[in-house]
């Protein structure tokens, strides 16, 4: 007894050192669930081990891995622990290298040992008698029991109902935060299926070819740094032909690419996808009638996704064919193009790939393409001179602007129709240099060109956008891009109007 009393209370001073965490005591609720939690893990692992010293320190270890790693995610995104980051789980078994390149050389090897260390220790430590594992087990189920009753009633009914994260961590603590973050996101019904449009007398007003390209970790250099030297030629030019530009108000820092990619994809906002805005990749198959994709190929279009990197990651093998991709280009269809040996596909190679496609087109092509060089960590050791792998990553920046401005050229004499839209999923997290209170905006712009060449400039708007307003920008923009266009903006916004979002 004396094992389970001191974890609970050992879990309960951890849980205060969670960040961000705002003066004030922990709620009673939020402490009950803390407590019923706590006790059911205990029980599970006492069932396992047959150990109550085993399984106090193995529930407080478990505890305090969650702190250390609500806590480092904080500090380094600027939000904590979510329960969808327990979905990564699986993602982090399946790409270990891609997640390990971030830790140091002692931080791998401090894994390795206690990967190995640990199963060796609970075997050995393991206790043969009936008796205590019974009584884990009666632990576990006793608490859950408890807890499905709890929820079963109106206990909990007014507690975090709208998505407030680090109101409700002050409130509740982290693993009461977890566990109801779960049971809403669980409860939420997909939308409305968004309602088909026709294509009759609209295929002619469209251009033959609308490509976004999602920028991984692209910033404004000046904005980081602010030396107006770091400009970038590329960027200026297309801010300067743009039909529109701005700033995207992206909602995550330095990681969470799915979220902006979903929001430019989907036009779903923060709001509408309530609980699921943590990541909505998961949901997406009940959303899919509002994706770009599906409405496009709707009106004719030929739909092409390309991403350089492993198409199961956040499993896009699976959700692109279902929202109208039918065809993938991932990493197998690229030949290494950097002479340094960066660990992904660059960006300059990646454009001129893009460009093929465009020439290639015989029919209206839409095609969404996600880039990696710019991905984290930046070798630090590339380049001198800057904290955290500045220069590598400026370096980096540079590519991805050469192939903007490539595309330009490219679709300038292609002789079609064109709209293209480039823009960063999010700033980079590079320390001493960015952090997660620090503004959050990426760029972005949107060209329109004619068959015979020209940058159709308009008024070259400025307007600051959110992921899910561009995916309505992009709708809007649809008009005819050569001569003598006769639909008009509002018979396009007419035609792609989507409901409830």
């Amino acid at each position: 007894m004396i094992f389970f009393i001191a974890m609970l209370a050992v879990s309960l001073v951890l849980d205060r050192a969670v960040r961000p965490r705002r003066a004030g005591e922990l709620r009673l609720r939020g402490c009950v669930l803390h407590l019923l939690v706590m006790t059911g893990l205990f029980g599970l692992l006492l069932a396992g081990s047959g150990s109550a010293a085993i399984a106090a320190i193995a529930a407080t270890t478990a505890m305090a891995l969650f702190v250390v790693t609500s806590n480092a995610k904080h500090a380094m995104l600027g939000e904590p622990l979510l329960f969808s980051d327990l979905a990564l789980i699986a993602a982090l078994v399946r790409h270990t290298r891609f997640y390990f390149t971030a830790l140091s050389t002692s931080q791998r090897w401090l894994l390795a040992i206690g990967a190995v260390s640990v199963p060796l220790a609970l075997a050995w430590l393991f206790v043969p008698r009936p008796t205590p594992h019974l009584a884990g087990l009666a632990l576990a189920l006793s608490a859950s029991a408890t807890i499905v009753l709890l929820f079963a009633g109106t206990t909990f009914d007014s507690l975090a109902r709208t998505p407030d994260v680090e109101a409700d961590l002050a409130r509740l603590g982290l693993i009461a935060t977890l566990l109801l973050y779960w049971l809403r996101w669980r409860d939420m019904r997909d939308p409305l299926p968004c309602p088909a449009v026709g294509v009759a007398e609209r295929d002619r007003a469209l251009p033959d070819i609308i490509m976004v390209v999602q920028c991984e970790s692209f910033a404004d250099p000046v904005a980081l740094t602010g030396d107006a030297r770091d400009a970038l030629p590329g960027l200026t030019r297309a801010r300067r032909t743009a039909s529109q530009w701005g700033e995207l108000g992206v909602g995550s820092f330095g990681a969470y690419t799915m979220r902006t990619e979903y929001g430019v994809l989907f036009g779903r906002s923060e709001a509408a996808l309530g609980f699921r805005r943590y990541d909505p990749f998961l949901t997406a198959l009940g959303e899919t009638s509002y994706a770009l994709s599906t409405r496009l190929r709707g009106e004719g279009y030929r739909c092409l996704f390309v991403h350089p990197h492993d198409m199961r990651f956040y499993r896009r093998d699976r959700l692109m064919p279902a929202i109208g991709f039918e065809r993938l280009i991932g990493e197998e269809n690229f030949a290494p193009g950097r002479p340094d040996g960066g660990r992904y596909i660059d960006d300059r190679t990646l454009g001129a790939s893009l460009g093929d496609l465009v020439e290639a087109a015989t029919e209206p092509t839409f095609i969404y393409t996600v880039t990696m060089e710019n991905h984290g960590p930046w070798d630090k050791d590339q380049l001198t001179g800057a904290p955290g792998g500045l220069d590598g990553y400026l370096d980096h920046l540079r590519s991805s602007d050469a192939m903007l401005d490539g595309l330009i050229d490219r679709l300038s004499g292609v002789g079609k129709s064109a709209l293209l839209v480039f823009f960063g999923d999010h700033r980079p997290s590079i320390p001493g240099v960015t952090k997660p209170g620090d503004a959050r905006h990426t760029p972005y712009v949107m060209l329109r060109f004619a068959r015979d060449g020209r940058i159709e400039t308009g008024a070259n708007d400025r307007r600051d956008l959110s992921p899910d307003a561009l995916h309505h920008a992009i709708l809007r923009n649809l008009q005819r891009a050569d001569d003598g266009g006769a639909a008009t903006l509002a018979d396009t916004v007419a035609v792609f109007r989507q409901p409830g979002v």
